[in-house]
């Protein structure tokens, strides 16, 4: 057998092998975040992650335009991107999106941190939906309110928090501090004179060009981007993500949570009724969730189990269908969160 052939097929093989990944490893995954940061969002964003890390993507580009949200939600998100071996940029974007409260944070936390002209960040004071009323108060001053000396531990917590993301990536810490303590914002062009974000991109092939052959200093190592050729894909929410965005909307959230309350309370002072309890119990749990007090998986399996109960119920009890109809909506909704599409062959037709 001629020498050459043998080493010709076997460079071939080789390059057959390799070109999987060698496709992966060239390619950036775009992540889209717009709306309130929600437990939704974390969730997206984290199987976005995953499915990089999987996939051996060289970059993940995250697009943000949120004007803020939870504080639970947006730290598990921060959390993800620390840990991620795939470099993170976080792009505001498109022109006249803001990366406002919870958007600063993340954008703080990403390896590169990227604006688009007429975008801004900013107004990073921690908010409370409704007061906790049942934390001790402590103060240097016996007299001070306690609402007043409870925020000021959230705000104190929140930028000690910043900071603390600034220093990890060099990047302004004084203005993230100023950002939680009084609430300043910023446009984009003053950001990257002040050295709070890296790169101003039109757009992101621009910011692709600009990011090419810069060097990304990981938890392990250290990535050298080469994003001038990269293959971009798009990885959009699925049904299920956007359904949950849906519930996780902080006011969605709030109206879920009175609903709750008040069927409840409606079903205890007149029983009997029925419905209004059913919804109550439905819409408590999924508010639970909204409001991140209930992870995911609890509160999924928190309505099988109610929609579960609900149906058996409807065989002894006379509803005219309240509780059979309330079960099946129940259990559909805890299998719909519950439900992870990213298995493979998962999908619609």
């Amino acid at each position: 057998m001629n020498p050459l052939h043998t080493l010709t097929r076997f460079a071939l093989c080789i390059y057959l092998i390799l070109l999987p990944f060698t496709a992966n490893a060239t390619s950036v995954q775009v992540l889209t975040i717009q709306g309130a940061i929600s437990p939704a969002s974390a969730d997206y964003l984290v199987r976005g992650l995953d499915k990089a890390i999987k996939d051996h993507a060289q970059l993940v580009v995250i697009e943000l335009d949120t004007p803020g949200g939870l504080d639970t939600s947006m730290r598990d998100i921060i959390k993800a991107i620390l840990a991620s071996p795939v470099p993170v940029a976080t792009y505001v974007s498109p022109q006249g999106a803001r990366a406002a409260s919870a958007g600063t944070y993340i954008l703080y936390a990403s390896h590169i941190a990227a604006m688009a002209p007429g975008t801004n960040l900013g107004a990073a004071t921690p908010v409370e939906l409704a007061p906790a009323g049942n934390e001790p108060a402590t103060s240097d001053k016996p007299d001070a309110p306690p609402d007043d000396a409870r925020m000021r531990k959230v705000v104190h917590d929140a930028a000690a928090y910043i900071r603390s993301l600034a220093e990890l990536r060099g990047r302004n810490a004084e203005w993230a501090e100023r950002a939680v303590r009084e609430a300043v914002s910023l446009p984009a062009s003053e950001a990257l004179k002040l050295k709070v974000v890296d790169v101003v991109a039109t757009d992101l092939d621009d910011l692709l060009r600009q990011l090419n052959g810069r060097s990304i200093k990981l938890n392990d190592r250290t990535a050298t981007l080469d994003t001038v050729h990269a293959a971009i894909e798009r990885v959009m929410p699925d049904w299920r993500s956007r359904l949950l965005t849906v519930i996780g909307d902080p006011g969605i959230a709030y109206i879920l949570m009175l609903l709750g309350i008040y069927g409840l309370i409606y079903e205890f002072a007149s029983p009997g009724m029925l419905f209004p309890g059913v919804v109550g119990g439905i819409c408590l749990l999924l508010g639970l969730f909204a409001m991140q007090v209930m992870p995911i998986s609890y509160a999924g399996l928190a309505l099988m189990l109610l929609g579960i109960v609900l149906m058996i119920s409807e065989a002894f009890v006379p509803s005219f269908g309240a509780l059979g109809l309330g079960g099946i909506a129940a259990f559909v909704i805890g299998s719909v969160m519950l439900i992870d599409t990213d298995l493979p062959g998962y999908g619609l037709p």
